[in-house]
């Protein structure tokens, strides 16, 4: 019996990111629930956020995420045959967003896909896209994370309402001569199932921030160093952190304890607050574009959250080119 053969890697080549044009400050949110633009910062970092029009969908954030990453990598939707959506908002069962993405850029027929894996749904889809490309069973793939948080936010719950928000991110990845994405390191903790939830009857976010923040900065950075020790580095390679944007108070300590705090720390949290799937992708892309990331850069992604499910890889940004300058 012969085995599949197998391709050397996959790799990024483009970015892209998508926010909706209302911007909630933390003087917004006093008005609906007492609390104070100084109270929010000094427990979530979080200075403002995005939300969406009631009739902005989860698939139109992915679309227009989508054919940002699209037009950075240069790369023709007709060459995609791969689309993937992570999310843990979309409003539909049937057809997925994948598919409503595919139908909204002109994509040929590639395979689509929506997974939810909660807050860590961006790095388990890249997973399985460099695997799909590794095996040849995709060529071009489409990455993409979309949210609305606002459609299961409790605008009420002080505790929640300061932290989500809602936009998209996304990549393009294609077949590497070397790999540059390296394989995934996952998991799950049954311990922590019930920690972060949106379920019946009520489908709101809820979550128990304080068990969390504990997780977050205790078994996460066990769990990120391994992901730097099976793909064969250590943490003075790292260039870039990019972790789940879950709040600022969280980010800070766990970059701390992994003894990043010196490298690039994606930090965007607090012009988009926590978007769960999308947080990892729509900050690097949003930096990416603004030239706070340089080309080549070993980056580290480690999202965690909702199941209770983490993953995280290693990846190198793409060359710069001219089309890669500021927008």
């Amino acid at each position: 019996m012969k085995l599949l053969k197998s391709l050397a890697g996959s790799q990024v080549i483009g970015f892209g990111h998508y926010q909706p044009a209302n911007q909630m400050t933390n003087h917004d949110i006093a008005k609906m629930v007492d609390t104070t633009d100084k109270w929010i910062q000094s427990r979530t970092g979080i200075v403002t956020r995005h939300i969406a029009e009631q009739t902005e969908t989860v698939a139109d954030m992915a679309a227009a995420a989508g054919a940002h990453a699209l037009t950075d990598a240069s790369v023709d939707i007709n060459l995609v045959d791969l689309i993937i959506v992570a999310t843990t908002t979309a409003a539909d069962r049937t057809p997925n967003t994948a598919g409503r993405v595919a139908q909204a850029l002109g994509a040929l027929s590639p395979a689509i896909m929506d997974i939810n894996t909660a807050c860590s749904g961006f790095c388990h889809a890249l997973a399985i896209a460099d695997s799909a490309i590794r095996t040849g069973s995709a060529t071009v793939a489409l990455i993409i994370a979309s949210e609305k948080l606002s459609a299961v936010t409790d605008w009420t719950d002080r505790g929640t309402c300061i932290l989500t928000a809602d936009g998209a991110g996304a990549v393009i990845a294609t077949a590497s001569d070397t790999p540059r994405i390296s394989s995934v390191s996952w998991g799950s903790d049954n311990r922590m199932t019930d920690t972060v939830r949106i379920q019946a009857p009520g489908n709101r976010f809820e979550q128990d921030g304080q068990t969390v923040f504990r997780w977050a900065i205790s078994d996460a950075a066990k769990h990120a160093n391994r992901t730097i020790e099976q793909a064969g580095y250590t943490l003075d390679d790292i260039d870039v952190l990019a972790v789940h944007q879950a709040n600022l108070r969280i980010i800070e300590p766990l970059a701390k304890r992994l003894g990043l705090e010196h490298k690039i720390v994606l930090t965007d949290v607090s012009d988009s607050g926590n978007t769960s799937a999308a947080s990892i992708p729509l900050g690097l892309s949003k930096w990416w574009h603004n030239g706070k990331i340089p080309a080549d850069a070993l980056t580290l992604l480690f999202g965690f959250g909702g199941g209770f499910a983490y993953a995280g890889q290693l990846i190198r940004t793409p060359a710069r080119t001219p089309h890669h300058s500021n927008q």
